[in-house]
């Protein structure tokens, strides 16, 4: 199967817009920085979960599938974005948050989620997700219905195809703009974003070095993931490839104590990406790969005269629910 015959239900507003952060690139006084603005989808808030979510939501449609269910943190990006996706394509959707104790008043992404009409399951733990996933998945076809199951962040390989895909939208926009650059760099979770890049990457002769920062995880691991999901990816397409040991590249500097804690790097990266472009970063993702691209400018990894294109894979809808943790910047 080739990726323009796999089944695919548009969501997204594309092309998103490769932009110049000049103001920023001063300030930090290295490399020439744009911003691939991935948290311009359009989907409820937009992100880089709309992309995958096509192709997931492509094959639920071409399997006859009546909901679609997935899990996150309670302010899961990947679930608000799922839960919309659903709506757009007549489905029911099924969210498994794992938070330790239920908000009386949803905020940010819960929030969205429950506008959307969403139906809601809460665990305590992330252990809890899967097991209470098929659960419902099992009562929903004893009622008759056709349940599918959409992996964290719709990380496997049909939702990777989006990234795949998205390899050849900013391999356009770098031939028509003439712009060279030396780096990407990406937040990376779940692993979905990063293996469907470097699927394209090969495909379509994309031959710019990624560097994905980790929001969670060990380096080590996260490595072994993404390669093998690149590779499973690439075969369920129709086109295997083969990644040189030294493609996979993971920074894992930036976790702090760990997901979804801002640290003071992220909370810096952003303020000063904030006030001097006036673009939103997110203490989950964006933040702390910023932060990752910060320190490489400073270490001098990044140098004075390079190219960087940064993906803003979104997640500002999750603001209004981590106040306590912007507390520092809002109060300066």
């Amino acid at each position: 199967m080739q990726l323009l015959d796999t089944p695919r239900f548009r969501l997204a507003q594309l092309p998103t817009p490769l932009v110049p952060a000049p103001r920023f690139s001063e300030a930090l006084g290295g490399p020439t920085i744009y911003l691939k603005r991935d948290d311009l989808t359009g989907l409820a808030g937009g992100g880089n979960k709309t992309r995958k979510l096509e192709y997931s939501v492509g094959r639920a449609l071409a399997d006859e599938s009546t909901d679609l269910i997935t899990e996150g943190s309670i302010h899961s990006n990947h679930c608000r974005q799922t839960a919309a996706a659903a709506r757009a394509a007549g489905l029911r959707c099924h969210l498994v948050l794992n938070t330790p104790e239920v908000p009386d008043v949803p905020q940010g992404n819960l929030l969205i989620d429950r506008l959307l009409g969403a139906t809601c399951h809460y665990v305590a733990t992330g252990a809890e997700r899967r097991p209470q996933m098929e659960a419902i998945a099992g009562q929903l076809r004893d009622e008759g219905r056709r349940p599918m199951i959409i992996p964290t962040g719709a990380s496997d390989a049909i939702g990777a195809l989006g990234y795949a895909a998205m390899a050849l939208e900013l391999q356009h926009q770098l031939w028509q703009t003439g712009l060279m650059p030396d780096w990407i760099y990406t937040p990376s979770c779940s692993g979905g974003t990063h293996a469907g890049m470097l699927v394209g990457q090969a495909w379509y002769g994309l031959e710019v070095p990624i560097r994905a920062v980790l929001a969670a995880g060990k380096a080590d691991e996260e490595v072994r993931f993404i390669r093998d999901l690149a590779a499973e990816t690439a075969v369920k397409a129709g086109r295997p490839v083969e990644l040189a040991e030294d493609v996979v590249r993971c920074d894992n500097t930036q976790v702090g104590p760990g997901y979804g804690i801002a640290t003071e790097a992220c909370l810096e990266a952003i303020r000063l990406l904030g006030e001097t472009e006036g673009v939103l970063l997110d203490p989950v993702y964006s933040g702390k790969a910023m932060a990752g691209l910060i320190a490489d400018v400073r270490s001098g990894r990044c140098a004075g005269g390079e190219t960087v294109v940064f993906v803003h894979t979104g997640g500002q809808m999750s603001l209004g629910g981590k106040v306590d943790q912007l507390e520092p910047l809002w109060r300066e």
